[in-house]
């Protein structure tokens, strides 16, 4: 007689996050990026991207900004929407196609400045065991917009001759000559150095006449 086991339960499975994703923010149907002219269909087909389809399409893309999530989003192939975009008539189409894109990227682009600014909220794990949390904040994604944002001043190169590089190369020598010690510093360890050496040697020689006269 077999027992009916417990089932185990199904593993869930871990999706990766980044740190500059983000829930997709709807379009709403007003939005002025599906007012446009869809690509038109002489003799549409069970599986044709319908005028429907395709301001679902951009909508979707508008809120995530990847092209593949919107292509699932309406079952159709990025083959059979690549094809839409070059027909003829499609000309509306592929601007708001190009301004879905570019404005989920800028979605992304305001996520990731967030979180440079913020900083992310992780976990302090030792031994298995959870510490406590720490705000860790991402220093390339802080260059990187510093750079782009902020090129007169952090996207510049820092070459010979310029006056930063050499207000810096005044600071670096000064530094170092003021941790230099001086000329009498010098000798003067040199000199206590020399005199711990003639008391070793001294002492070690008087121990040795001492074994020999014994």
């Amino acid at each position: 007689m077999t027992k009916n086991l417990p089932r185990r339960p199904r593993a869930t499975p871990s999706q990766a996050t980044s740190y500059v994703t983000a829930p997709p923010s709807p379009v709403e149907p007003c939005d002025p990026l599906l007012d446009f002219a869809p690509v038109p269909h002489t003799a549409p087909r069970r599986n044709s991207i319908t005028p429907d389809r395709q301001r679902r399409f951009i909508a979707h893309l508008a809120a995530t900004g990847i092209v593949k999530q919107a292509a699932l989003h309406i079952g159709a192939s990025l083959e059979a929407l690549y094809k839409l975009r070059q027909r003829p008539g499609a000309e509306e189409f592929r601007l708001a196609w190009d301004m879905a894109v570019d404005r989920g990227v800028s979605r992304l682009e305001d996520c990731a400045l967030a979180r440079a600014i913020e900083g992310e909220e992780r976990m302090v794990v030792s031994s298995g065991k959870v510490l406590g949390t720490e705000r860790r904040h991402n220093e390339a994604l802080v260059m990187f917009f510093l750079r782009s944002r902020r090129a007169d001043r952090y996207g510049r190169q820092v070459l010979p001759g310029s006056p930063l590089y050499e207000t810096i190369k005044a600071q670096v020598l000064a530094e170092y000559h003021a941790s230099r010690p001086s000329k009498e510093e010098t000798l003067a360890r040199l000199n206590a150095k020399l005199d711990k050496m003639r008391e070793r040697r001294a002492a070690a020689e008087a121990l040795f006449a001492g074994d020999k006269e014994d």
